[in-house]
């Protein structure tokens, strides 16, 4: 997946009419990556519409799409929402992640060439740099492009397929569940820990920092609730 984390689509753009819906699809999965599209925000067709400059035709493919990627519910005769995960539902994402990317970082550890392992560690420093400068959307950027340059570079490609749908769905759940007062959930030593395993070809190391990376995350979290309210038009930049 490409990362479109902060890309914004131009007026010129819009008024052309060249938004497809795979546009849409990559700006609605970013803004929900990036935790500024909330869990259960609602996404009526005619605001998409209006913000992303197509029909409703378009917006409705798109959705659709992202339906299918579990990033959003979509049900008959309701507007569709960004998805909301349940508690117990959050406690089994983390375990099947722990479970997918513990294996499929296993199987890299000792095998990833040079361009790969220097692409890892370009987004550990980032990632560090982002959080020293306060930079949270830079950080949590590098952290998933790291995550999905795992997935991606999985030997088994149904297992990296697995895990990226893991990394969307995992997102959505720490945008859902961080703690209000928590400013990052940056976790210093981890990613870099990991990378040093994998360079050294140290499979159960590398299981073993997934493992202590994903349980540390989700305890993070704060399991109750939230409800907030989003301008669609702000986030995708159809102002100004």
């Amino acid at each position: 997946m490409n990362p479109v984390w902060r890309k914004t689509l131009s007026p010129t753009a819009r008024e052309r009419g060249r938004v497809s819906d795979q546009d849409i699809v990559d700006h609605i999965r970013a803004a929900v990556l990036m935790q500024r599209l909330p869990p259960d925000t609602r996404l009526p067709e005619v605001t998409l519409g209006e913000v992303f400059g197509v029909s409703r035709s378009v917006v409705r493919k798109a959705l659709t799409r992202l339906a299918s990627e579990h990033v959003l519910d979509q049900r008959p005769n309701q507007v569709a929402r960004v998805r909301a995960p349940t508690i117990e539902e959050t406690r089994d994402t983390f375990a099947a992640r722990r479970l997918v990317e513990g294996e499929a970082v296993a199987l890299q550890a000792g095998r990833l060439d040079a361009k790969a392992l220097d692409a890892l560690s370009h987004h550990v420093e980032q990632e560090r740099l982002a959080y020293a400068k306060g930079d949270e959307p830079a950080r949590i950027e590098h952290s998933l492009s790291f995550h999905h340059l795992l997935a991606e570079h999985a030997p088994n490609r149904i297992l990296g397929s697995m895990l990226t749908d893991l990394i969307v769905r995992t997102s959505i759940v720490i945008a859902l569940y961080k703690r209000p007062t928590l400013s990052s959930c940056y976790l210093e030593g981890d990613h870099p820990r990991l990378l040093d395993s994998l360079q050294r070809g140290d499979a159960e190391a590398a299981r073993a920092g997934v493992d202590h990376h994903l349980y540390s995350l989700e305890n993070l979290l704060e399991l109750c609730p939230r409800e907030a309210e989003t301008d669609l038009m702000a986030i995708f930049g159809a102002r100004g």
